[in-house]
């Protein structure tokens, strides 16, 4: 009898292992959005995949037109113990296991994720270029692509057809060559790879978060819950973040009053410190390589593996949707190559102590790296 229900306990981790690699029903393909797996020809999406919105999607702009002033604000995190990881993954094969006890000194992080206006203001400062556009392509959703352009493409993700790789697309065009980002400004610079935003991090006296760091600080303090505040996806009714509604991956609801990204500063911070837009709206590039095994051994300030092939992203985006890539959770991981880019794909920053220009500065022109400003 013991005999036969260890049997039973071996078929039924299997079976979970299986489920949580299978890419068509739990996961979006954002972490095949590498050129290296790209295949010949693509389905088009049939005339049901459209995205169909209901309600108000907005932008955030001011009343009198403008967009939020600078975000490039800071916030400390206290350094304390907590549980990272958990004992019940949903994915096991993303390595959300096992929980395990880690100690992070005090850091301060981002309290929004980089956006547009900020990411512009590098740009100006050091003429820098990021790889997708010296890739000259980047990925892109289908549905979000025009005709005229998708006429042009005869690639698609062979993990995931529904992603394109699109020519002349990149932070400042994050649907294609015929888009532009002048009514986003304050959403997050999208088609960053990794090595974009250490650049960008590095020019701001900042760096990268460790994956245990912004772990620590999507749990706000919390043990065992699924995000920031708790283990209701909607508390009150109330939408906490930018995912996706609807059939993925042609039709979203927009029911969190955004198809594609949310402005930097939208819904309320979802962490105690004031930390906004952790989970949903875009996956959030970390210092750490990938790996998925993980020791119960407790650890002090983590950095992750020497080296790997992939980097680690946290926080899911907006085309998370639970049935096919439920990862926008604090416990939840998935990974790209660090020259990899997408238009769900971006950053924030963390730092040991608050960078001086950011604790004298008392305007906006004051919120920019000293070594920079004699440069605009």
């Amino acid at each position: 009898m013991k005999f036969l229900i260890f049997i039973c306990s071996v078929l039924l981790l299997l079976f979970k292992l299986i489920k949580s690699d299978d890419k068509s029903t739990s996961d979006c393909g954002c972490s095949s959005t590498s050129r290296s797996k790209l295949k010949s020809g693509r389905n088009n999406m049939g005339p049901e995949d459209t995205l169909r919105p209901s309600g108000p999607v907005g932008h955030d702009k001011t009343d009198d037109g403008d967009y939020h002033g600078r975000t490039n604000q800071m916030v400390v995190i206290e350094g304390s113990t907590f549980t990272m990881g958990t004992d019940k993954p949903f994915l096991v094969a993303d390595g959300e296991g096992p929980a395990r006890e880690v100690t992070v000194d005090t850091f301060w992080l981002d309290v929004h994720e980089v956006s547009n206006a900020e990411f512009k203001i590098f740009v100006d400062a050091t003429g820098y270029v990021t790889e997708a556009e010296k890739f000259g392509n980047s990925f892109v959703l289908e549905a979000f692509i025009s005709d005229k352009v998708k006429e042009k493409i005869d690639q698609a993700v062979a993990a995931a057809p529904w992603w394109l790789p699109v020519n002349k697309t990149d932070w400042r065009h994050p649907y294609g060559p015929d888009t532009s980002i002048d009514d986003i400004m304050d959403h997050p610079v999208v088609h960053v790879s990794w090595n974009d935003a250490v650049a960008y991090c590095t020019w701001a006296s900042k760096r990268l978060p460790t994956e245990a760091e912004w772990e620590m600080a999507c749990r706000s303090g919390k043990r065992e819950r699924l995000f920031p505040w708790g283990n209701n996806e909607m508390p009150r009714g109330e939408h906490r973040m930018n995912i996706w509604h609807g059939a993925f991956p042609g039709a979203n609801t927009a029911d969190d009053g955004f198809i594609k990204t949310a402005s930097v500063t939208s819904y309320p911070a979802q962490t105690k410190h004031g930390v906004k837009n952790m989970v949903g709206n875009v996956w959030e590039w970390v210092s750490d390589w990938w790996k998925v095994r993980h020791s119960r051994e407790s650890l002090q300030n983590p950095q992750g593996p020497p080296s790997g092939t992939d980097k680690v992203k946290k926080g899911g985006s907006y085309m998370c949707i639970k049935e096919h890539c439920y990862r926008y959770r604090c416990a939840a991981r998935s990974q790209n190559t660090p020259d990899s880019s997408a238009s769900n794909l971006g950053f924030r920053c963390a730092a040991n102590s608050l960078p001086d220009y950011l604790a004298k500065s008392s305007s906006p022109e004051e919120q920019i790296p000293i070594a920079s400003r004699e440069e605009l």
